[in-house]
């Protein structure tokens, strides 16, 4: 078991003092105020009292993750923008890493305001799927089981973008970082990082550098149409299995899928998401920044694959091709065989509420 935003903003400047003072931290209230951007009506303001299962979570864990964020380099972007001097005040003021549970709630609750998040259609649920960082066997150099690459950007100044992956690997578009097995390769470049475990038993990580622009093809669904059903159906773990046994027909299989990933070693050897952070076992999540700005909290209310109740507050750390809309997240499990077990059947239903900081008035009360 894993551990457990058509309103214009108001200018305001609005000095609250707190009756309590806590130990390890400063809760004094600040009094910044600055103009920040229209957030959406897909924003309602609730209480902490409106979050499943708040009271229960630790979370010093997502204090962790969130100090991650304040060390980025925050890009103020989406339609849900915090205001980024109170941002960047809350960063100052965090608690210390030996606070209890309940200093750091108390943290949470007197420095941010929880929304509730609504998508357009008026619905309050989305979809959770979770994604994890393989780690798989490779090699320095090219053999006939690590048979494809693993490429870094082109420094030569070839063009990539809108290139089709057949052209990018025969042409060798790009510098050869190692080699792997077609199908592990794939499976990285789907997950967007990956750990590599080297013949010497050297371990090396991989996190996304770039992608060629192009449409992503499900190789699932590439079976499904040739009439090719693996035992065990169209599950990653049977597909992924049914082409290492039949190399031919991967290699021709995957390459019908146009788009391919570009990487970097990570020194040190850390999952870093699009924020520019190492990402946090069940503590970081991937949403969509068109809609937010990537650091903020947000609090999820759904299931595990295990049909087990995941009610965490989480930090918005990274991104995806396909993580598009207001209630959609990508929680992050980690590496290796225990995340792939909960990341590879993760598909549920659920809640969002973000957390904005506090003072200033996000939406125009109604």
């Amino acid at each position: 078991m894993l551990f457990s935003g058509k309103n214009i903003l108001l200018r305001a400047i609005i000095a609250v003092g707190f009756m309590a003072t806590l130990t390890s931290c400063d809760l004094s209230t600040p009094t910044v105020s600055t103009d920040n951007s229209v957030v959406p009506s897909n924003l309602k303001r609730v209480s902490y009292s409106d979050l499943p299962g708040w009271r229960d979570d630790d979370v010093r864990y997502a204090l962790q993750a969130f100090r991650n964020s304040c060390r980025a380099k925050i890009q103020y972007t989406g339609r849900v923008v915090p205001d980024r001097d109170l941002f960047a005040e809350k960063c100052q003021m965090l608690p210390s890493a030996s606070a209890d549970v309940a200093t750091v709630r108390a943290w949470f609750e007197s420095n941010f305001q929880p929304y509730q998040i609504y998508n357009d259609n008026g619905g309050d649920r989305g979809t959770y799927t979770g994604y994890y960082s393989p780690i798989i066997p490779a090699c320095r150099t090219k053999t006939a089981e690590c048979n494809e690459p693993l490429m870094g950007i082109p420094t030569d100044g070839r063009n990539y973008k809108g290139v089709a992956k057949r052209d990018i690997v025969e042409k060798q578009i790009g510098r050869v970082l190692y080699w792997a097995n077609i199908v592990d390769v794939q499976n990285i470049q789907i997950q967007g990082s990956g750990n590599l475990r080297l013949e010497d038993g050297t371990d090396v990580k991989l996190n996304f550098a770039a992608v060629n622009d192009m449409p992503f093809k499900s190789i699932g669904e590439e079976l499904r149409r040739r009439g090719i059903r693996p035992d065990g159906g169209y599950s990653a773990d049977a597909v992924w299995s049914y082409l290492k046994k039949n190399p031919s027909l991967a290699r021709d299989v995957i390459y019908t899928n146009p788009r391919y990933v570009y990487f970097y070693e990570s020194v040190p050897p850390d999952v870093i998401g699009k924020l520019g952070t190492p990402l946090s076992k069940i503590r970081s999540v991937a949403m969509d920044d068109d809609i937010y700005t990537l650091g903020l909290p947000v609090y999820i209310n759904t299931n595990l694959s295990n049909g087990q109740p995941f009610r965490r507050l989480m930090i918005a750390q990274d991104t995806g091709s396909a993580i598009r809309g207001w209630i959609r997240a990508d929680i992050f499990f980690g590496k290796g065989d225990e995340a792939y077990k909960y990341a590879h059947g993760q598909h549920a239903q659920g809640q969002m509420f973000i957390l904005m900081p506090k003072v200033y008035n996000y939406v125009k009360p109604k």
